[in-house]
C-alpha cells in the first residue's frame, strides 16, 4: 500500500509540474479508457497504438458561453478581423458572432442543402489571403435528383451579410441515396492547396469505393484554392483515376488539422463499433478501408474478414475501441494555456467529452478528457487568434463555448 501511494504521488506531481515543451508528462500507468473494447481479440500493431496512458495536466479552466440557440453547429473558423463564423448543419444557414458578441442573422447566398440526417452545411475555411479577397469556403451535402447527394465544396466573397460570385470547387463522385457519411472538414496547407474529407457514405455501393480511384468516396481530396488539381498530387496522370486524390481507404473524416510545426495533414475518422482512427494521411496512401480496421459492424459481426492488418495497408497512428466518435480537431501551438502547448485536441460526439492526446515523435503518449461536466456532444474545436479554445456543441440549441484560463 505504501509502495502504491508512494507511486500515485509522484505520478501527480510529475504531472502538475508538466512535461517537454510544456507539456504534462506522460506517465507508463493505467490507460484511459477502461470499458471494455467490442473486438477484445484484436491486437494492436505495435504498443501504444491504442488506450494510452490517462494524463492530468492539472489545468484549472473556466468555460464560458459566446453563442447559443444555434441548430446543431457544424464548423467553426475565425475571419482575421476577429469574427467567427459557425455553420448551422441541419438549417443549411452560415452565421457570423461579432467581435461584440452578437450573433448575425443567416449568410445569404449559399446553395441549397439536403439536411437530412449527418447532411447539411458542414465544414469551413477562410482563404489565406481573405485581408485581400474576401474569400471563404464551406463544405456541405449536395442535392442531387431522386433522393441523391455527395459531399461538395463551394467558394465566395463574403460581403455585407452575404455572399457574392459564388464557386463550387468540388464534387464527390458517384452520388449516392444516402444520408450518411459526408466527410465535410476544410483545411487549408500551409502551400495554399486545400484539404478536403470525405466519407464514403455508408452503404454497401459506397463502401466498396473507399478502394477505388476511379471515384472520390473514402478519400482526402486535394485541390487548388480554385478547383484546379495541384501538379504534385500523386495519381496525376493515371488513367481512371481521379487526379485530386491525395489518400484513399478511408471510411469517415470529421476531423482534420495541419500540424504547425511539420505543415502536415492529421486527421481521425469514425469506425463502426470500435475503430475510430488517428492518421496522418500521406500522399498516395492506402488506409485500409474496409479491407482493414479495428472494431466490428454495428451489428456486433466482423468487419469483412475481420482483418486489421494487410501488406500495403496502412496502420492506423492511433485507435478508439470502444469509440468517442470523433469530430473537430486542433494542435494547440498559443501561449494561453502553456501545459497544453503542442497538445492535439479531438472532439468526441459519443462519449461528450473534449479529447486532449499528448504526442511524442508521432505518436500518442498519453490521453486526457476534458469538458466532462457539460455532458453535451463536440461537435468542433479550433484556437482562436486569442489562444483560448472554442467548442461547437452539436444540439438544436447548440453552444459555442470558450475555454480559458480559469482567474
Amino acid at each position: 500500500m505504501r509502495r502504491l501511494l508512494i507511486t500515485t504521488a509522484l505520478a501527480t506531481l510529475v504531472a502538475a509540474c508538466g512535461g517537454g515543451e510544456g507539456q504534462a508528462a506522460a506517465q507508463a500507468g493505467a490507460p484511459l479508457e477502461t470499458k471494455p473494447a467490442n473486438a477484445p481479440d484484436q491486437k494492436p500493431a505495435f504498443a501504444g497504438q491504442t488506450r494510452a496512458p490517462a494524463v492530468n495536466s492539472n489545468v484549472a479552466y473556466a468555460v464560458q458561453t459566446v453563442a447559443e440557440g444555434l441548430n446543431k453547429p457544424w464548423g467553426l473558423a475565425f475571419l482575421p478581423d476577429g469574427r467567427l463564423l459557425i455553420t448551422e448543419k441541419s438549417s443549411g444557414q452560415l452565421r457570423i458572432l461579432g467581435t461584440d458578441g452578437k450573433l448575425s442573422a443567416p449568410v445569404a447566398g449559399l446553395p441549397p442543402v439536403d439536411g437530412r440526417n449527418q447532411g447539411g452545411l458542414l465544414g469551413l475555411a477562410v482563404d489565406p489571403k481573405f485581408a485581400q479577397n474576401g474569400l471563404i469556403y464551406w463544405s456541405y451535402s449536395e442535392p442531387q435528383a431522386e433522393g441523391a447527394n455527395n459531399t461538395a465544396v463551394a467558394r465566395g466573397k463574403l460581403v455585407d451579410g452575404k455572399v457574392e460570385n459564388v464557386q463550387v470547387i468540388f464534387h464527390q463522385t458517384p452520388s449516392l441515396a444516402s444520408t450518411l457519411h459526408f466527410g465535410g472538414r476544410l483545411v487549408f496547407a500551409k502551400d495554399g492547396t486545400l484539404f478536403i474529407t470525405t466519407g464514403e457514405r455508408s452503404i454497401l455501393p459506397g463502401r466498396v469505393q473507399a478502394q477505388q480511384l476511379d471515384g472520390t468516396l473514402g478519400k482526402v481530396i486535394r485541390i487548388n484554392a480554385d478547383g484546379s488539381i495541384p501538379k504534385d498530387n500523386p495519381f496525376i496522370g493515371k488513367p481512371g483515376v481521379k487526379p485530386e486524390i491525395w489518400s484513399y481507404g478511408h471510411r469517415n473524416i470529421q476531423s482534420a488539422a495541419i500540424d504547425p510545426k511539420t505543415g502536415k495533414l492529421w486527421e481521425v475518422e469514425h469506425g463502426a463499433r470500435g475503430g475510430d482512427e488517428l492518421n496522418q494521411p500521406a500522399k498516395g496512401k492506402n488506409y485500409g478501408w474496409p479491407t482493414i480496421s479495428y472494431g466490428v459492424e454495428y451489428s456486433g459481426k466482423t468487419i469483412g474478414e475481420g482483418l486489421t492488418a494487410k501488406a500495403g495497408l496502412e496502420q492506423p497512428v492511433y485507435y478508439w475501441d470502444p469509440v468517442i466518435g470523433p469530430s473537430g480537431m486542433a494542435f494547440y501551438d498559443a501561449s494561453l494555456f502553456p501545459a497544453w502547448k503542442d497538445s492535439v485536441f479531438v472532439g468526441s460526439l459519443a462519449q461528450k467529452h473534449l479529447a486532449r492526446l499528448v504526442m511524442k515523435d508521432g505518436k500518442v503518449v498519453g490521453e486526457e478528457r476534458l469538458l466532462t461536466d457539460q455532458n453535451e456532444r463536440i461537435r468542433d474545436v479550433i484556437v482562436g487568434p486569442d489562444g483560448a479554445l472554442y467548442v461547437a456543441t452539436d444540439n438544436e440549441k447548440g453552444r459555442v463555448l470558450k475555454i480559458v484560463p480559469k482567474g
